[in-house]
């Protein structure tokens, strides 16, 4: 009887999720009266159930089906994007400057619909159990999962937050507040006390973020943009090159493989607990899984990359690559580049946020702030790097540094003298 009743459940709540997402999206003047709707899933979705040997939630059973039919069963949407709109996903690994990067187009402005990291709940939800994902599966669910926010829909991103958004309301979209377009007077829903959202916007005091009201605001805006550090090889996205209701421009931003190795053991020190442990005892095992992975970091990168410079068919005149180094260095000059580069226009608000935050003082200059002395932070990795873990790097990270044109060190007093540059002047032809 414990069965059956468990089953019957079950059944009940996926016909209620499957009936909930069958609807049409509800219209923006029916999530206004925000303090009425319930902001947590029925209680029947939090009915535990042992589930491949460990106990789960009905919510997170139902979750994994719902993703796995909506991919299967993707198929594209039939609306036309304005003529002119531009659609940009700004292609970076973490530790390579992207966030400040991203700002470039989060500054600016009211023409400008931008996303921070959208793809974070996607690549949550596909370890949730596994503790890893499956590379072919996560890049197909990357994939039609920025096709629809390029869209302007955010259906499918729905399935991958957790808990599942309630009549499209959400407390617990990731970095919400690094979007200046999601915490926009016209996103902003009616305070409500008691609901606890961890990130919230800094700007204004809005409620739980209501995705359709979300979706409204980036249609009426001119352009889109995207920042992701999750998507590992470029050739993977074609499809969004070639869909006609997309304009999309791929930005390619890199870094020295030392220098991200060398931020990373400082920002995700637990992460990295055996690379510091190596620079402290001495040799680095080649064979060590830790280096392996550096490599095929390195290697998605490079044929990326190398994919993109060679400009096939599909990609003709959409691809740019950017080094961390020279925004850093010239990140006026850089970001003119990029706005050419987009077809948009290079914006007054743009140019004042880069003069204000390129020139920050240490005070303000953490782990995490996009606001950086800029043309010390090129050269400070160099100073924090132990000899030994900048050859292990060079070692399985050459091609790529070859590639984009960082320069070997033969020695620690190389390494160390600021007064010989590690970066060559090379141009990156993309138009």
């Amino acid at each position: 009887m414990k069965i059956k009743y468990t089953i019957s459940i079950v059944f009940f709540v996926a016909l209620v999720i499957i009936e909930k997402e069958n609807n049409i999206i509800s219209r923006v003047s029916d999530k206004l009266t925000l303090k009425q709707t319930p902001l947590q899933p029925s209680g029947l979705s939090h009915i535990l159930l042992k589930h491949n040997g460990s106990f789960t939630s009905l919510s997170r059973i139902n979750s994994f089906t719902l993703i796995k039919r909506r991919l299967e069963n993707y198929s594209k949407h039939q609306e036309v994007m304005p003529r002119g709109r531009k659609h940009i996903l700004l292609l970076a690994t973490t530790r390579t400057g992207s966030s400040f990067v991203g700002e470039f187009f989060n500054q600016q402005g009211d023409n400008m619909f931008y996303l921070f990291e959208p793809l974070w709940h996607v690549e949550k939800m596909l370890t949730l159990e596994t503790g890893g994902t499956n590379a072919t599966e996560a890049a197909k669910a990357y994939r039609n999962v920025l096709q629809q926010l390029l869209l302007c829909d955010f259906s499918l991103l729905e399935s991958f937050i957790d808990p599942l958004p309630v009549d499209h309301i959400t407390p617990a979209l990731f970095r919400r507040e690094s979007s200046s377009s999601l915490c926009e007077e016209s996103v902003c829903s009616p305070f409500i006390k008691g609901v606890f959202e961890r990130y919230h916007c800094r700007s204004r005091r809005c409620g739980p973020l209501n995705l359709t009201m979300a979706s409204e605001s980036c249609l009426q805006k001119e352009h889109v943009a995207i920042k992701s550090v999750r998507v590992r090889q470029l050739e993977t996205l074609r499809p969004l090159a070639e869909d006609p209701r997309l304009d999309v421009k791929f930005i390619q931003l890199v870094r020295d493989p030392r220098a991200v190795l060398a931020s990373r053991m400082v920002a995700f020190a637990a992460k990295y607990k055996n690379w510091k442990q190596w620079a402290m005892d001495g040799d680095v095992p080649i064979d060590d899984d830790e280096v392996k992975r550096l490599k095929g970091n390195c290697d998605n990168i490079r044929m990326s990359a190398e994919i993109g410079l060679r400009q096939p068919l599909w990609l003709r005149r959409r691809y740019m690559l950017v080094r961390y180094e020279d925004i850093a260095r010239f990140p006026m000059r850089k970001a003119t580049e990029m706005y050419s580069f987009t077809g948009i226009r290079f914006t007054p608000q743009v140019k004042s946020w880069i003069l204000k935050n390129t020139q920050a003082s240490k005070e303000t200059s953490g782990v995490y702030s996009t606001q950086k002395n800029s043309s010390e932070q090129v050269e400070k990795w160099r100073f924090n790097l132990p000899f030994k873990i900048a050859q292990v790097v060079q070692k399985v990270c050459g091609p790529t540094l070859k590639l984009f044109g960082y320069k070997f060190v033969s020695s620690e007093k190389m390494l160390r003298n600021k007064s010989v540059s590690l970066i060559e002047d090379k141009v990156f032809n993309f138009l």
